[in-house]
Parts: C-alpha cells; structure tokens; sequence
C-alpha cells in the first residue's frame, strides 16, 4: 500500500499544500475554514506525518520524554514480573500524546553513572524533546534537573519530595495516604505493626515511612525498630523482610508495605510459614496494581493514581492540551481500596 502523502491532502481538500503545511504547523492567521477541510481530508486519509518531517518544519520535535530509573526498571524487567507502575504510566501519557499526535519515549536514567551529566545531556541532544516527564527518583535529582534548566528543555516532575518553582508539579499525598492505611489497621484492633518501605533515594519511600510514623504516634503506639525493614520495591524484597517479621518471636500482627510487589512477597513469606492471611497476619500494601486484585487473598493496598498523574504531566508539557491554569494539575486524588487480607484483630 502506498503512503498516504501531504500532496494527497491537499488534493482531496482542494487547497494548495502551503495552506496544508500551515494547518498541521498550527500557525497563526488561518481560518476555521481551512482547518476544517484540511482535518477532514486528514482524517478520511488517515495521514500522520512522520516524525522526522514534523521535527524540520519547527522546532519543536513532537517527541515527549519519560526518564524513569534504570535499576528498578531492569529488575522488574529480568524478574519477569514486568513493570506495572511504568505501563500505567506509558497509558497516562500516551493517551494524551495521541490526541495532540504527538510521540512518547521511554528513556532509562542511571543515576549510579559517573557521567550522568554528560549522558542526560547527551539525551537530549540527540532527541530534542518538546518535553520531559520524571518519575521517581528523577523528580528531585539535581544533575538531572540542572541539565534540563540549563538546556531550556520543559520538564514536569512526578511524585517530587517538594514543589518548587523547578518545572510543573504533579503528585498525590503519599504521607497522608500512608498514614490512613495505617489508621485502618489500627481501627482493626492492630497495635504491633510491621512496616517494609522501599529504597531511601525514593521521596516515596520517605513519605510513606513518615504517614506510617505518624500514624502509629497518633495512638501512642511505639515503633520498635525490630519491626522496621528497608526492602527495595521488588518481590523479592518483600518476601525477604515478610520472613523476618513474620520470624521474630513476638511478630506483628499486621505487616503494611511501601508498595504491593512487597506486600505480594509478604503474602508468600507467610504462606511458607504456614501463616494465613488474614487470620494470622494482616496484610496492606501501596499502589493497586492488576496483582493486588487477583492474590490470595486479594489485597488491601492504597490506588495510586499513576496513569492521571502521567496524563495530567503531559498536558501541560504540550501548548495545544495545556490548561490556562496550571494549578490544576498540581495534586491527584488517590483512594484506599480494602480488601480481604486485612481484617480485625482475633480475640
């Protein structure tokens, strides 16, 4: 079949291709009239310009950017398990970029490289992006945003530790969510809570530590440091620091941790026990991945609202979709989603 062309376009919406050009460039001065024929003649044709094409007419590339951390994403990648923070991520954004037919790419950032430096900048050289999104713990590294500062590249940073005047701003309140999920298991009748948080480089990690502290303060209740692990958002961790807890003499009654690969890990620590949740322990985590819905049992866990907070990040990286207020976009709502591994304390 052959490629559906400008020439053709313009031949179908009977204006010349410079009337065409002038319409996909979104430039000034052109009336409705003229965008009418030339999106009709577009969508019957089903044209898309190329990439390269679009990038030569402006300067802007029509490309936007996800940096997301190496590590974390290889390791998913090599357990097998795949990554379900960076797929509703991808949705989010990509489903705005569709409707201003834009592109998204994914990039892998390793923040452990001696030339971090000169790789970002390397990046964006080579990509020209009309725009960045930053995932965790992108959103707060200072090579990494002192980069795009330098180059002038806009950025919008998602899940930083603090808002600042540094690019756009989208996030959900971690500690506060933290901080309801442990008030339900303490509503449950849970007092000796075992807690496992994710990697200290995250804010994540940190937020919800500080929801889960506050939380237990609230009641008066203690933490003993017995009962804290660090795992580092995979499985494996969470099978790790399930088994610990789950093997102290006085172990918790009730384990939450900082996101549901772990809390899944947990559930496997305990059934290798021969414990049983709920009956034995309760069980929370933190994100509602598709994993959470189909455990044994299904799991408690807080909704992330990754794929809004992606979405809301691309708006407002591209001028046709970007909202007069930018404001609007600063904080996603999220939602406790309890289910059947928590449940109350046996008598």
């Amino acid at each position: 079949m052959t490629a559906v062309t400008i020439y053709d376009v313009a031949a179908l919406a009977g204006v010349s291709i410079k009337s065409v050009s002038r319409v996909l460039n979104d430039e000034p001065n052109v009336s409705q009239t003229l965008k009418d024929k030339v999106q009709k003649a577009v969508h019957q044709l089903g044209y898309r310009r190329s990439l390269s094409a679009r990038s030569l007419a402006g300067a802007s590339s029509y490309l936007i950017a996800a940096f997301v951390d190496a590590e974390l994403t290889i390791e998913h990648w090599k357990s097998g398990r795949g990554n379900d923070y960076l797929s509703r991520l991808e949705l989010g954004a990509l489903m705005e970029c569709r409707r201003a037919d834009y592109h998204l790419m994914v990039e892998l950032i390793d923040h452990g490289s001696d030339t971090l430096e000169r790789d970002v900048t390397a990046l964006l050289a080579a990509l020209k992006p009309a725009g960045v999104l930053l995932t965790p713990p992108n959103s707060d590294h200072p090579q990494v945003l002192a980069v795009l500062e330098r180059t002038g590249t806009p950025f919008a940073r998602i899940g930083p530790e603090a808002t600042s005047a540094r690019g756009f701003s989208i996030s959900m309140d971690e500690r506060q969510a933290a901080q309801e999920m442990t008030e339900h298991l303490i509503g449950l009748g849970h007092r000796r809570i075992g807690f496992i948080s994710g990697p200290a480089n995250y804010s994540a990690s940190r937020k919800r530590r500080g929801g889960f502290e506050a939380a237990m303060a609230a009641h008066d209740l203690p933490v003993a440091d017995e009962l804290m692990v660090e795992g580092d958002f995979t499985f494996e961790s969470g099978v790790a620091g399930g088994g610990r807890l789950l093997g102290l003499d006085d172990r918790p009654t009730a384990i939450f941790a900082s996101n549901d690969d772990m809390a899944l890990g947990v559930l496997q620590a305990a059934a290798a026990l021969g414990l049983k949740a709920p009956d034995d322990v309760s069980v929370a985590g933190y994100d509602d991945t598709p994993s959470a819905l189909f455990s044994t049992p299904p799991l408690t866990t807080v909704r992330q609202p990754v794929a809004e907070m992606a979405a809301r990040a691309t708006r407002l990286l591209i001028p046709a979709l970007k909202p007069e207020d930018a404001s609007e976009a600063s904080i996603v709502p999220y939602e406790l989603i309890l289910r059947a591994s928590t449940a109350p304390l046996a008598a």
